[in-house]
């Protein structure tokens, strides 16, 4: 029996509920739980309402510029031959006994685009500097040798020509209206891996060779973008999604993944009559020195921003027009950075071409027209 009682007490233990009063909230929300859920609100939006865009402008892939720009695109490779000197060349053996200088032949790769159906195609010089022989692959494996036509080694450009039919040729663009942080493909022949496709985005505009840690002369304007580029690409077209060449890639960083620099199609644009014409870029000139204009001197003159004359040499064609102090402020309606660029767009405005200068002066902007001649002292 008291067994039994035990039992009992257990079995009410465990049945009966806690004895906590409920309030009628609680009480209502456990009737609601019973009840079918309520109509998901999101159901009744149209589809256009559901999904929220945050990037408008991102492609949703690359494969229609890919095959737009692929069949212009080229494979180049070259031969040198290099001499080489003895291994006891420290004693100068090759002096006292008349040994001569040993001949290999060096290989290299690049990659170039087609910019016309004549068969002109463009490259980097350093891709094809010193070559021996040159042949250029098409997207079709079809080999066909090609013979230099020009170079410009300031901003590492090179113009070949093919004997070939059927051609495609590549769009160029615009490369003044790339903007920053704009998606591009670069395309090429990195490592022999022919016709390899690469995506980024433009890091930054204006970089020049000082910051890729080079000290060399001359004008550069170089485009950045993280959009891999390797050893083989050098030459190839760096392109927007539209398909249009707007810059050629030449040089990576040494010291960092992710940079990547292009010569702007802009720059290309300008030099090629020239190239085509003679073989080379004739150095035009105003005869003036310049400097820039500092935010002091902006300050001291009261002038916008420009580029200043230092001096106006005697017998250059500038003389009479300009006078040292002017400030240079457009040169044939394009506004003027600083002194390199000047020196630029001036030194390919085309020997015997008429210039127009925007040129501030005692409070007051003139307008000026000059003959540019050619640069003294070239060959």
């Amino acid at each position: 029996m008291y067994r039994l009682f035990i039992l009992l007490a257990i079995a009410f233990v465990f049945i009966t509920p806690t004895c906590r009063p409920v309030s009628p909230q609680e009480e209502k929300s456990n009737h609601r739980g019973l009840e079918s859920p309520p109509a998901n609100p999101a159901s009744d939006k149209s589809p256009s309402e559901k999904v929220k865009i945050v990037y408008p402008n991102v492609p949703g892939s690359f494969v229609a510029t890919a095959k737009k720009v692929k069949p212009s695109v080229v494979n180049i490779f070259t031969t040198q031959i290099v001499s080489q000197r003895p291994i006891h060349n420290w004693l100068d053996f090759h002096n006292l006994f008349g040994m001569r200088q040993r001949e290999r032949i060096q290989r290299s790769l690049g990659s170039g685009f087609i910019i016309d159906t004549q068969g002109y195609i463009l490259t980097n010089y350093h891709v094809v500097r010193g070559a021996h022989e040159i042949l250029i692959q098409l997207e079709n494996e079809r080999e066909v040798a090609a013979v230099p036509v020009g170079a410009e080694p300031g901003i590492d450009v090179a113009l070949l020509h093919v004997e070939d039919a059927g051609l495609t040729p590549v769009k160029m663009g615009d490369s003044d209206r790339l903007e920053v942080g704009e998606w591009v493909v670069a395309i090429g022949n990195p490592f022999g891996l022919s016709h390899t496709v690469t995506a980024g985005i433009v890091s930054a505009k204006g970089r020049d060779y000082r910051d890729l840690g080079i000290n060399q002369r001359g004008y550069q304007n170089f485009i950045q973008t993280d959009a891999s580029i390797n050893p083989g690409n050098s030459g190839g077209p760096l392109v927007n999604v539209a398909g249009e060449v707007i810059g050629m890639n030449t040089a990576v960083s040494a010291e960092g993944q992710g940079l990547g620099f292009a010569v702007p199609s802009n720059m290309i644009r300008a030099i090629l009559p020239q190239l085509k014409r003679t073989g080379r870029v004739v150095p035009s000139w105003l005869g003036i020195g310049i400097r820039d204009m500092t935010p002091a001197l902006r300050e001291r003159l009261n002038a916008p921003q420009g580029v200043i004359v230092t001096e106006v040499f005697r017998g250059g064609p500038a003389e009479g027009q300009l006078r040292p102090g002017d400030v240079i402020l457009t040169f044939n309606g394009a506004h003027v950075k600083d002194g390199s660029e000047l020196a630029w767009i001036t030194s390919t405005a085309g020997v015997g071409n008429d210039v127009t200068l925007a040129v501030y002066r005692n409070g007051k902007t003139k307008q000026l027209t000059v003959k540019v001649v050619e640069r003294p002292g070239q060959p």
